[in-house]
């Protein structure tokens, strides 16, 4: 019979894990489950004999791969998936798939949420000010950057984008800007929402040269991957303009500086742009669902690797 692990250091829901397994178990198939665990070793026991695998953060390493012998489908209940190891996978012939969609309306929340709270002074009483009629430059224009600009323009904020991956006709039917260059998009901008993703190309490229180029009082909102900031150039800025602001989901690694910035410089204890009560059900059933078609039907639709 084949087994589906749903592993999770950071759990899903009660409502989503008990979705999962009616899904899993509709289809003929075992559901297992590990939450909360301490010790990567058990998960690497965990996944000794299961076909399947969904996870959220939690790091798939070729480690954990090679201790799941019989393992054919990993899914990250998630858009980003720099968390798995693909080469491994597509060395085993694992595939690897995300559910990309499922978490984008929680994230472009939180990404508007953030800039009303720098907007408005970290919610002290201190005079603030408003988004509407701010220009709001959003880097990367997939599922998430389209939410964060349909809710920006609703609020009556000027939305100007930067995807050489979609289509000028894409971006220009929604109201958006189109930005011919990266340069040009953080000059025009006073709000910047990250959206890329963390590839060997995007890492550290959010830098001095790039973000020196935002004009006075400018705000960087990310609610992306810490690993395309260049944390020593994003210091360097902030110590250089007391005018400048950066907000993050993601706290700072090894770059203790950045804290020194506060309230200039803000982030969460953890990652949070997936947590709410919906974005967690969807991602969770969508993995399943997923898995399924996948083991029943061959469907690769959001396989991720080669």
């Amino acid at each position: 019979m084949t087994k589906v692990l749903v592993a999770t250091d950071k759990p899903f829901s009660t409502i989503a894990v008990n979705g999962i397994r009616k899904i899993v178990e509709d289809a003929g198939f075992e559901f297992a489950l590990l939450e909360k665990y301490t010790d990567v070793k058990d998960f690497l026991e965990a996944v000794s004999d299961v076909d399947a695998l969904i996870v959220r953060s939690d790091k798939v390493t070729k480690e954990v791969i090679d201790s799941a012998k019989n393992l054919k489908i990993v899914v990250r209940a998630g858009a980003g998936y720099d968390n798995i190891d693909l080469d491994a996978c597509s060395a085993r012939g694992i595939v690897a798939m995300n559910t990309p969609g499922q978490n984008s309306n929680a994230v472009a929340e939180l990404a508007i949420g953030f800039m009303i709270y720098m907007a408005r002074t970290c919610f002290t009483p201190a005079t603030g000010s408003e988004l509407y009629g701010k220009r709001l430059g959003i880097h990367a224009y997939g599922n998430v950057g389209r939410l964060v600009a349909q809710k920006a323009k609703a609020m009556g904020m000027e939305v100007m984008a930067f995807d050489p991956f979609v289509s000028v006709d894409i971006i220009t039917k929604d109201g958006v800007k189109v930005a011919n260059t990266v340069e040009a998009l953080y000059e025009n901008s006073d709000y910047l929402s990250l959206h890329i993703p963390s590839t060997s190309e995007t890492k550290q490229s959010i830098n001095y040269s790039l973000l020196s180029r935002m004009p006075k009082g400018a705000c960087l909102v990310n609610t992306a991957r810490k690993e395309v900031i260049n944390e020593a150039d994003m210091a360097k800025l902030l110590a250089e303009r007391n005018d400048f602001k950066y907000i993050t989901d993601i706290s700072a690694d090894n770059n203790t500086e950045l804290t020194t910035f506060a309230p200039r410089y803000f982030a969460t204890p953890k990652k949070m742009g997936a947590q709410t009560n919906e974005a967690n059900v969807n991602a969770g059933l969508a993995a399943a669902k997923q898995i399924v078609e996948f083991i029943k039907n061959g469907v690769t639709k959001f396989q991720v690797n080669k």
